[in-house]
């Protein structure tokens, strides 16, 4: 392996090759060394995984740990009041994001049945419903708009709160709270605040559906005697978060990026058949979901290096996507391309249990939009978008745009 690029201090994050393309030190450090040593602001010795091959198989092996127990919580990047960890985390009951088998696999079983396919497939002529209904809205309105606050927050949120039974008026209490959650170098303090308003507004909805459950998710897993409230609370917190800030995220940044490709745009509308492939080709090319951790729980092998016990390990999906080892022309955006085998969605036992709700989401999302805005644009220079490079789950803070006509 090469050792030509400098070991980085802290996670490289500057969007230096533009608003889709990973920062430049992170694609020159896959070329380089795809597995690599990383410092953490804290001094902590650990490393970052770019190359695919080696994130596929560091996410397909489970001694590489997803709990936060297992090794000390080190960020990459600087949180201001943040305390510097010497004990392990106690896990958060419920979230199975951050657990291994068997309580993992405990928790997952309890949710597989509330997103199979099938149930999803019913669910696709309601989530079309829903997006016309928004794009309704949205076409009652005199542009310029922004796009976030109109179509790509609010489809999502209505979706994910109808499954889950959370009743849409509520949204502000968690969406303005998961914002503070995701916020790269908001103090420790009001994460934790934000994160406590959270629980406790869940908390107090999931012990109603235990007491009165309806025909929703969390009722069903309220329904559940071997699930304690504590579990309830946590995988709500999980699917409510994950649901929302995701598939927001895909939609804007996804509408950004067809508006800045009009070629790609123009033969998505000269081909709507092409749509599936062209929503697997966003996640790739964005990856917005990017950075995950895992532990080593025993001193293991990846890539040719000797990751030691206890190293927190930054797995970048953004550059595993665009790898040019795995994808041909991996920074183009291609809607012909066949990107089955990207790891937007994860990989191994963590791989996202609402994939299908999310693909189905972006493509009723994106076939109703480019099909109701024949003329969309951007109604500011490119520039000027405002890019959440200070998120945890990366997007456009406010997309604003305009048009000249609507078509029903």
């Amino acid at each position: 392996m090469s050792d030509t690029v400098p070991v980085p201090h802290g996670l490289p994050m500057e969007r230096d090759a533009g608003p889709f393309d990973p920062p430049s030190q992170i694609t020159r450090l896959r070329e380089a060394r795809p597995v690599s040593p990383m410092v953490f602001p804290d001094g902590h010795a650990g490393w970052l995984v770019t190359g695919y091959d080696a994130v596929r198989q560091l996410m397909a092996d489970t001694r590489f740990s997803s709990r936060q127990d297992i090794g000390v919580l080190h960020l990459p990047y600087e949180t201001p009041g943040m305390p510097v960890f010497t004990e392990p985390s106690p896990q958060v009951p419920g979230l199975f994001v951050a657990m291994d088998p068997p309580d993992h696999t405990r928790l997952r079983r309890k949710l597989t049945g509330a997103f199979t396919v099938k149930r999803m497939k019913m669910l696709e002529e309601h989530i079309s419903d829903i997006v016309e209904r928004q794009l309704d809205e949205m076409a009652r309105l005199a542009p310029p708009i922004d796009l976030v606050k109109e179509f790509a927050l609010p489809v999502p949120s209505l979706v994910i709160c109808e499954l889950l039974g959370v009743p849409y008026e509520d949204r502000e209490t968690f969406q303005v709270n998961s914002a503070k959650i995701m916020v790269k170098d908001q103090s420790f303090e009001e994460k934790m605040a934000a994160y406590g308003a959270i629980s406790t507004y869940l908390a107090e909805l999931v012990t109603r559906k235990r007491a009165e459950p309806g025909e929703d998710i969390l009722s069903d897993l309220a329904r559940d005697d071997d699930l304690s409230i504590e579990e309830l609370t946590g995988i709500a917190f999980l699917l409510l978060l994950a649901g929302h800030e995701t598939t927001a995220n895909m939609l804007a940044l996804g509408t950004f990026a067809f508006l800045e490709h009009p070629d790609q745009l123009a033969e998505l509308r000269a081909n709507p058949d092409l749509l599936p492939d062209a929503v697997e080709e966003l996640m790739r090319y964005l990856s917005i979901a990017d950075i995950f951790y895992r532990y080593a729980a025993e001193d293991l092998e990846l890539g040719g290096e000797t990751i030691r016990k206890g190293s927190t390990v930054v797995v970048s999906l953004l550059a595993a996507n665009r790898d040019p080892q795995r994808f041909d022309n991996p920074d183009t955006l291609d809607v012909h391309r066949k990107a089955r085998g990207h790891t937007s969605f994860g990989h191994g036992i963590h791989q996202c249990l609402g994939q299908q709700l999310a693909r189905i989401e972006m493509r009723a999302g994106f076939d109703g939009l480019l099909r109701r805005f024949p003329t969309l644009q951007l109604a500011i220079p490119a520039g000027e978008v405002k890019l959440r490079t200070d998120m945890n789950i990366y997007g456009v803070h406010e997309l604003p745009v305009t048009w000249t006509e609507t078509a029903r």
